[in-house]
């Protein structure tokens, strides 16, 4: 490993010899100087890997060299030593972004300190949470070969995503390859488990865990309060993964009350699960009870317009009579209106916010080439969802929400995966065109990679004719007609999809905030 170097400047660093044989016998190497402006010409003409800084020296004082240094290298970590413990003086050196400030007279243990808090820090915390991950990895494994039950799936995922959050901070492809064996794993056991308990939990209401059609009446509306507004943001195909790379940006201006998730039923697609969250039904129970809202797969125009007169639906259902507000927003100038107009809304009991952008995002990537470049991973993904949210009009919405008091629910309608393995399925024309889920007549298909359900009213889903089945990917599988087989595998491969059985498109986030 290359060594440390390392520049002094200190008037009296004379006085400091025990310190610098200390840092000698500890493997690093110190340049030393008597003044700023020497320190200076040392940066110019030296490599160093760090540069301590005496604030009192003749001439260039600390902060003035600090400046100087800053101007010639700003990657250089500086850290400034003074014996004035002056507030002034931290928050000039903290304002002219120093890596460490101390107060003397300093030992050579805290010089240490420092040089491990900024050198070494990412090579300790990366075998800090190697280490703990590896422990995990153990726990996690004997964990996936119990028979769980949903709330333990649910916990078995969080820590999944924690763990891949907490190791894409580190440089150890070893170590990214053993937890998406192990995400892998999860999913395959989490889509046998789906697969067996999937229509006990549509048919059996009472014994049902929170899903789609159950979100509002169990989740929602006992939080919605005549005294101050609720805002429900439904944020298009967020993914848990990402919803907790954006919590930070929105802690800074809400309090969290609850962090949980929830169920999306099948197919995970937003005509699907979107309009059940809304309507507080079934897809079958929609088609059946309010025939002119609900369209099939086969139904021409669009699948999802008719949200607000669904909800208004559930509403009266519910005998819940207090006014609500509806809001899509489809593009960045909708974006921009709503910030503008987001003041009218606090007199209205619950105001919902449908935000499209993340599955506008989703589709683009699979269509245009400049974002599956820019994307062709989940941490990529996940970036591209961040730094579209540091910069939307959203993120300007949440904050005059957050000027005065509300509460905040942040949730979606599904996830989506990222698909590698292509399944060959054969149908007829009317069979429609979603990746991960086909439903039509005469399907021909291999039963290892899908859930089937031969008569979708048993899973509470409409159907065209008597013959008309439905089939689920399962895992990262996504369906490929024989003709153009290669052609169309290679298209979508590592394209984000949605409609199947996965944990990141079923367990999916339900948070609650208050304005702080």
């Amino acid at each position: 490993m290359q060594e440390t170097t390392i520049l002094w400047a200190d008037d009296e660093i004379d006085l400091l010899k025990p310190h610098i044989l200390f840092l000698n016998d500890k493997g690093y190497k110190v340049d030393t100087v008597t003044n700023g402006s020497d320190a200076l010409d040392a940066v110019r003409e030296g490599q160093y890997d760090i540069v301590f800084l005496d604030e009192n020296m003749p001439g260039l004082t600390g902060l003035e060299t600090l400046a100087e240094i800053k101007n010639f290298n700003s990657e250089i970590p500086v850290v400034l030593i003074t014996k004035s413990e002056e507030e002034y003086l931290m928050e000039d050196a903290i304002g002219s972004k120093i890596a460490d400030y101390l107060i003397k007279p300093v030992n050579p243990k805290q010089i240490l300190l420092t040089i491990k808090k900024i050198i070494d820090n990412k090579r300790l915390v990366s075998e800090k949470t190697t280490s703990a991950y590896q422990q995990e990895f153990r726990n996690l494994g004997m964990i996936l070969n119990d028979d769980l039950n949903l709330n333990q799936w649910a916990e078995v995922y969080r820590k999944l995503v924690y763990w891949e959050l907490e190791l894409e901070q580190l440089e150890d492809e070893g170590m990214h390859d053993i937890l998406k064996m192990q995400k892998a794993d999860a999913n395959a056991q989490f889509s046998k488990f789906v697969d067996k308990h999937y229509q006990q939990w549509i048919n059996k209401p009472d014994e049902a865990p929170v899903m789609s059609h159950n979100l509002l009446r169990k989740k929602v509306l006992p939080l919605v309060d005549e005294k101050i507004p609720t805002f429900f943001l439904l944020i298009d195909n967020l993914r848990y993964d990402q919803w907790k790379i954006l919590s930070p940006l929105i802690n800074e201006y809400f309090r969290t009350e609850e962090e949980d998730t929830y169920v999306s039923i099948l197919p995970t697609a937003t005509q699907y699960a979107r309009n059940a969250i809304f309507s507080g039904m079934m897809p079958l129970e929609m088609e059946r009870k309010l025939p002119k809202l609900w369209k099939n797969d086969e139904d021409e125009g669009g699948k999802n317009l008719h949200e607000s007169e669904f909800l208004a639906d559930q509403l009266q259902r519910l005998r819940k009579n207090y006014k609500f507000s509806y809001n899509k927003i489809l593009t960045n100038e909708e974006g921009k209106d709503l910030v503008d107009r987001i003041h009218t809304m606090f007199q209205i009991p619950l105001n919902v916010i449908v935000y499209n952008f993340v599955d506008m995002l989703s589709h683009a990537r699979t269509e245009m080439e400049l974002i599956r470049e820019l994307a062709p991973d989940e941490a990529a993904y996940r970036s591209l969802t961040y730094s579209w949210f540091e910069h939307s009009p959203l993120l300007d919405t949440l904050r005059k929400i957050a000027q005065k008091p509300a509460r905040l629910i942040i949730t979606t309608d599904h996830g989506t995966i990222r698909v590698k393995n292509p399944s060959k399925v054969v149908g007829d024309r009317t069979v429609n065109s979603n990746l991960r889920y086909k439903q039509g007549k005469s399907l021909n298909y291999n039963a290892k990679e899908v859930m089937e359900v031969k008569n979708p009213h048993d899973v509470q889903l409409p159907k065209v004719n008597v013959s008309q089945a439905f089939i689920f990917a399962k895992e990262d599988y996504y369906f490929v007609y024989p003709n153009n087989y290669n052609h169309f595998a290679n298209f979508f491969n590592n394209t984000f999809q949605h409609g199947g059985i996965s944990l990141e498109e079923m367990v999916i986030p339900f948070a609650v905030y208050t304005s702080k």
